[in-house]
């Protein structure tokens, strides 16, 4: 049987983030509103037909495949980049004093996708901040760093948003949310995991001093169906 983190956007709408999921059973992706990942259920020629009529016609969709992608028909590739998913092999202990974090909510929505938006820990919509808990540090009131969660697979959780703001990088506030987000999981009985880039060795390191260990290479895809479309889309 396959591991539910083989196809962890999948394996998410069809399970515990069904409700969120747009599409029959031979494509999903999330509301647009939430995150821009599909899949499709298969690589043939019903269900990348499928996909195809997902893609807006504006907009784009995210694939995260450990293997090769079907290309949808009158569909292009606008980027694609080698990836880790990583899962916690053992939470490590904390290095300093944790911080002075709180849970974010429906108020801090405009601050955490600004935040986001500058410092691009991948795709962030106006409605990510509500795929599960969200915590962050704020400095003089404003909002320097955050975590939270993302796609939800069956007894799986990822870790997600993880960023600071560049006048208050250096402090370990991002490792230290990231951490806490983690030990949330765990407490529900559940696996963290995360996706990051391939070549960004500091952000790689992050997530090896909290615990976790790279599971399996992925790839990153994002789908247009317009020619012109030159957008970048972080991941992690």
């Amino acid at each position: 049987m396959p591991h539910p983190l083989d196809r962890p956007i999948w394996s998410a709408l069809t399970t515990r983030q069904a409700h969120l999921a747009v599409g029959d059973g031979r494509a999903l992706r999330f509301d647009a509103d939430f995150a821009l990942f599909a899949a499709a259920a298969d690589a043939g020629p019903e269900a990348t037909a499928a996909m195809s009529a997902l893609i807006p016609e504006e907009g784009v969709v995210g694939l995260v495949e450990a293997g090769a992608v079907a290309l949808p028909p009158g569909a292009r590739v606008v980027t694609e980049a080698a990836c880790v998913q990583m899962t916690l092999t053992s939470l490590t202990p904390a290095r300093g004093p944790e911080p002075d974090w709180i849970d974010l909510g429906e108020p801090d929505a405009p601050e955490m996708l600004a935040l986001a938006t500058l410092t691009e820990p991948g795709p962030f919509f106006a409605k990510t901040h509500q795929l599960g808990a969200f915590v962050g540090v704020r400095i003089g009131g404003r909002l320097a760093a955050m975590a939270g969660e993302r796609m939800k697979p069956d007894g799986f959780t990822e870790v997600s948003g993880v960023c600071a703001h560049p006048d208050f990088r250096g402090r370990g506030l991002a490792a230290a949310l990231m951490r806490i987000v983690t030990e949330r999981i765990l407490a529900r009985g559940e696996t963290p995991f995360l996706h990051a880039y391939a070549h960004k060795p500091q952000a790689l390191a992050l997530h090896q001093g909290v615990g976790f260990t790279v599971r399996s290479p992925v790839t990153f895809t994002v789908l247009s169906r317009r020619d012109d479309d030159e957008r970048t889309y972080g991941h992690g």
